[in-house]
């Protein structure tokens, strides 16, 4: 039995090359286009649930911001797809890696910025200062909002990182548990055990919300640079 708590959050290697990349990709390999000129109730279900995603995060957005619709789409399905990756057995998550998040978050919050510098540039501006400041407190105010719209990538990474990785060491701590009771007590590693299965439920759930939450939350970005 691993007692090592974080021994699963490591990158596997092989040959001392990491594999990460081939993980990240395994989930997309999955998804192969169908062929068939009529839906089946899989492909339907499929368009229905794009459809409603796409209708709740592109609803306000202007013109410009709905040519992101692809981009956001896309990164709904992959994040979601690597989350319920690591709810397989023997399985490595690569959303709890920080680094991967913030590769994720930087690149897009950026471009929403420059986007906003661009196309808005003094509404971007005036966000940094409030109207009717008084003079005193300028300076203040602006080194404020500036460290606040720089935090935004990090908070948008570290929420995704965090609650994916609570959930994995929740589950990880209860399977230690059952197993140690399993010797002792059956009753007690019964209840543990459906405790469990209760919690991976959860946690597919959670896969599917924090997806969305951080698509979500670039899209309110995209907004109101857009």
């Amino acid at each position: 039995m691993n007692q090592n708590l974080f021994a699963s959050f490591n990158i596997p290697t092989m040959l001392g090359m990491p594999l990460v990349v081939l993980i990240i990709m395994f989930p997309t390999m999955l998804m192969v286009p169908t062929k068939n000129l009529i839906n089946n109730r899989s492909s339907s279900i499929q368009q229905w649930f794009i459809q409603l995603i796409l209708k709740q995060m592109m609803v306000s957005h202007t013109t410009k911001g709905r040519t992101w619709s692809l981009m956001l789409l896309s990164l709904i399905t992959f994040i979601a797809m690597n989350n319920i990756l690591g709810l397989t057995p023997y399985a490595f998550t690569p959303t709890t890696q920080l680094s991967m998040n913030l590769g994720m978050a930087i690149p897009l919050w950026a471009a929403t910025v420059l986007m906003g510098l661009r196309f808005k540039t003094k509404s971007s501006l005036a966000h940094f200062l409030p109207q009717g400041t008084p003079a005193p407190l300028i300076p203040m105010l602006i080194i404020i909002e500036t460290i606040s719209l720089f935090i935004q990538p990090v908070a948008l990474a570290v929420r995704l990182t965090a609650n994916i990785t609570a959930g994995h060491l929740l589950m990880h701590l209860l399977g230690d548990t059952a197993l140690t009771l399993m010797s002792i007590y059956l009753s007690s590693s019964t209840i543990t055990i459906i405790i469990i299965i209760l919690l991976i439920t959860l946690e597919l759930g959670v896969a599917f919300i924090q997806a969305y939450v951080f698509t979500l939350l670039v899209s309110l970005y995209l907004h109101d640079n857009s």
